[in-house]
């Protein structure tokens, strides 16, 4: 038995119906991603796993326990906020006790657990300064250790990076993910940042206008999505027209092409095939399904990966290589090829 389970979970707020029939089955101690644009659902749903928000059907299980009914103080959930939400008025020291204060946990454990948390987000010697005088990764920090302090079933994570610069969100996602390793919890994170859902997660739940479109571990669901949204909205994407030929046949291009999977389309029908651009190689490579005359459109340098777009089959290509010293770009308005591999193209549905 999953140790959280959401089972047909509906959010209605007059008649806009925010979440649609929303099941996941969450394993203790997995990562969970909660991906999708702004007003998809997912922070709905986590508010109502989180007690925040009331169902308008469908039930809340956390570790065989019923919790659909409960309010948020009597699910035992953590919870970690997009703005950092700590008390000004209280040190460091007192953010973190706060959940067992309330709970009345004694001073000594609390104090000792204080003590614990703070060593394991890094910051043993902050105690005792105030919110204002730390910076926006120690705030975030602070906030997770509030959060983990009375010891969770569940840790919920509403998109607790995204105020915070580049360089600090990837430090810091880092870190999120080794202490939830570490302490073994079940998490779920919300996001809207494909990046941090693909390199964090066990699992990635795509959201998209209040339903699930693709439940998958990051591998499945970048290589093999199973909706065009999904596709679209996870990473670059290439998109050709192919004309079905066979059950597992097309033509792109005009060049016939076996596919990887059969396809459910009747023969004639025209099909969306798409290519991720890390499976587009520029010029003409050996054993290569499909070839094509190319013009370079533009080239984009983004340090260690250079964006080419070149003009093929009729639509614009996208496709990376990996930045070598000695292999400068390619010039725009260069004549040259494009190659792909048939294993590589993904037929979308939708």
């Amino acid at each position: 038995m999953s140790f959280l389970s959401l089972s047909h979970l509906e959010k209605t707020f007059g008649t806009n119906r925010v979440v649609k029939d929303f099941n996941l089955s969450v394993e203790k101690g997995e990562f969970i991603s909660l991906l999708g644009p702004s007003g998809c659902g997912k922070t709905t749903v986590l508010r109502m796993v989180a007690g925040f928000e009331t169902p308008t059907s469908g039930g809340i299980v956390i570790d065989g326990q019923e919790v659909t009914g409960l309010k948020p103080n009597q699910r035992n959930i953590g919870m970690m906020f997009q703005a950092y939400a700590l008390f000004p008025n209280m040190t460091v020291a007192e953010n973190v006790a706060f959940g067992l204060k309330v709970k009345g946990v004694a001073k000594d454990k609390r104090d000792a657990r204080v003590e614990e948390m703070l060593r394991l987000i890094g910051l043993p010697e902050m105690g005792g300064r105030y919110p204002f005088q730390l910076s926006g990764g120690q705030q975030q920090r602070v906030a997770l250790a509030r959060a983990l302090a009375p010891s969770p079933r569940v840790l919920l994570l509403d998109e607790p990076l995204s105020a915070l610069d580049a360089k600090v969100r990837v430090s810091l996602r880092n870190e999120i993910r080794e202490i939830q390793r570490e302490l073994g919890i079940t998490t779920i994170f919300v996001t809207h940042d494909q990046e941090e859902a693909l390199s964090m997660s066990d699992r990635v739940v795509v959201m998209n206008g209040g339903i699930a479109e693709q439940v998958g571990a990051p591998f499945e669901v970048y290589n093999r999505p199973s909706t065009r949204f999904v596709a679209t909205f996870v990473g670059t994407l290439n998109v050709f027209d192919g004309a079905v030929t066979g059950p597992q046949s097309v033509t792109l291009a005009g060049v016939p092409v076996t596919l990887a999977e059969p396809v459910e389309a009747s023969k004639g029908a025209t099909v969306a095939l798409a290519l991720r651009p890390e499976a587009v190689q520029l010029g003409r490579v050996e054993g290569a399904d499909v070839v094509l005359p190319a013009t370079i459109e533009s080239v984009e340098f983004l340090g260690s990966i250079i964006r080419v777009r070149a003009r093929a089959g009729g639509s614009v290509v996208a496709l990376d290589t990996f930045n070598r010293m000695d292999a400068p770009p390619p010039a725009i308005g260069a004549e040259t090829e494009v190659s792909l591999h048939a294993r590589d193209l993904i037929v979308l549905a939708g």
